[in-house]
């Protein structure tokens, strides 16, 4: 009984967590398939998710047509930046990644510039549903509606992107193009549009998350460049190109995030930075022995 009494407290930061994991995981797995999977950096991905928190910001008003309208036209948003960037690195995709980081990293800090001069440099307010507007009761506690719907449907999310990238053709086609470009070709597909089609559907994951996690991550100047970082911690510790390990990652870096703060407030901010260290000093055994499990 003394210890559900000295965890209780911790219910709603444990769940918090959870929500702030899978968020940064859907945000992350559009770089996971850029860099980890077509040998692409992506600055600008974080970038693409704040055009989806701004579209999430204009357009919701309370209703759920609103926030299917949101959602439309923040990942066709996204997904049309994603390909803009594509054809931006046309020229310098073979090169090092150096290059691609210094084209894509102007193309983040134009985009930035763009998305504040239009919707100003204050964090805009964000209305979800009145549906879910309000909480619910979960383990004697109550919590946000909006951020427990939210864990489900990034959850499916979750999913179906690792169907997607292990079970279909196109995440066939996408991890051989990486193994053996030449022999794509040889098939009769464009290893260029194979590149064009990954940073494209990494915009629509990237914009799907900024709406649907602006109520939780919500817009603003310092937006892009936050998520961008996390979605690196987490495509790091992860392993490049491994999905499974990326989503263990974000579901880590959320619960640090969020019960660390509970737990140690004065140490919070040190934690995440501590625990990549211990992580990547031991990662050959740690997170790669997950990776072969899973």
């Amino acid at each position: 009984m003394a210890a559900g009494i000295r965890f209780d407290p911790y219910v709603v930061p444990a769940l918090d967590g959870v929500a702030y994991g899978l968020l940064v995981f859907v945000a992350a797995a559009g770089l996971v398939l850029c860099f980890g999977v077509a040998g692409i950096l992506n600055l600008a991905h974080g970038t693409l998710y704040a055009i989806g928190g701004y579209t999430a910001a204009a357009l919701l008003d309370g209703g759920w047509p609103s926030l299917a309208l949101a959602l439309a036209v923040g990942v066709v948003a996204a997904t049309a930046s994603g390909a803009l960037v594509a054809g931006l690195l046309t020229r310098v995709a073979a090169r090092n990644h150096l290059t691609q980081a210094l084209l894509t990293f102007g193309v983040a800090l134009a985009g930035g510039s763009l998305l504040v001069s239009a919707f100003g440099p204050d964090d805009p307010p964000v209305r979800v549903p009145a549906a879910l507007d309000g909480s619910v009761v979960v383990a004697g506690h109550r919590y946000a509606a909006y951020r427990l719907v939210f864990i489900v449907v990034a959850a499916l999310l979750a999913a179906l992107i690792h169907l997607v990238v292990r079970r279909t053709r196109a995440g066939m086609l996408v991890r051989a193009a990486v193994d053996d470009a030449e022999m794509v070709a040889v098939l009769g597909v464009s290893p260029a549009r194979i590149r064009v089609g990954v940073l494209a559907a990494a915009g629509a994951l990237a914009g799907a998350a900024g709406v649907l996690g602006a109520p939780i991550i919500g817009p603003g100047p310092d937006t892009a460049d936050a998520v961008l970082l996390l979605s690196l911690v987490v495509v790091v510790l992860g392993g490049l190109g491994s999905m499974v390990g990326t989503l263990l990652a974000a579901l880590a870096v959320g619960q640090i995030q969020t019960l660390g703060v509970a737990l140690a407030p004065s140490a919070a901010p040190f934690l995440l930075f501590a625990a990549m260290a211990v992580v990547l000093a031991v990662r050959a055994r740690g997170l790669a022995t997950v990776r072969r499990a899973t």
